[in-house]
């Protein structure tokens, strides 16, 4: 699975996130990021790796859910 690096992620609908680590599930021990919203309420979320680094096919647009933009 490819790295999930600290900092500033593009959504591929167009949003701003930061992520702040990765983290493991106490059950599963499934890798999850850990980001917050730098948007609205600046919620802070959790989304497995998994699911960060895979390829979305939608609205004629084929690429990252996310795309890392910096720190």
């Amino acid at each position: 699975m490819e790295s999930i690096r600290p900092g500033r992620y593009r959504h591929f609908k167009g949003n701003e996130y930061e992520v702040l680590g990765t983290a493991r599930h106490s059950e599963t021990d499934e890798t999850m990021v850990v980001y917050r919203a730098l948007y609205g309420e600046h919620g802070l979320w959790v989304r497995p790796a998994a699911m960060w680094n895979e390829t979305v096919e939608r609205d004629g647009y084929c690429g990252p859910r996310f795309r890392y933009i910096g720190e």
